[in-house]
């Protein structure tokens, strides 16, 4: 049986990882052996930052509804109990689109908040 060296495959292996390591400074865009150990990393610092940009994005949208709260005489965590006492079902990023580019629209969901909060202050105080 003849010996097999793996030649092909080898060398496209290589030049895979190579590819992914272009733009990496000396060593580590040439030599296969650093180039391996770079783009492992670089690999695990991308699939952390697509989870942690999840929680980025969420916490952003939280501001961005807290301010226009704010502006509207309420608190984030007001506006979020009023909104479930009112019976609106908006997410987080449609709260936070609405608070930054069409603060009237966002003013209105505010006074329908208001009147759930004062609803809700009557029926408790009842």
């Amino acid at each position: 049986m003849p010996r097999a060296k793996r030649g092909n495959k080898r060398v496209e292996r290589r030049k895979k990882i190579l590819k992914l390591a272009k733009g990496y400074r000396g060593t580590k865009s040439k030599l296969y052996r650093s180039a391996k150990e770079s783009v492992e990393r670089g690999l695990k610092f991308a699939y952390t930052g697509r989870k942690l940009k999840k929680r980025d994005f969420r916490s952003l949208w939280i501001v961005r509804i807290g301010a226009g709260a704010r502006l509207n005489g309420l608190n984030y965590s007001q506006f979020m109990h009023g909104l479930k006492l009112a019976g609106i079902e908006l997410d987080r990023k449609v709260l936070a689109e609405l608070a930054a580019n069409s603060p009237e629209a966002f003013a209105d969901l505010a006074g329908q908040v208001k009147g759930a909060l004062e609803n809700g202050q009557q029926q408790a105080a009842a």
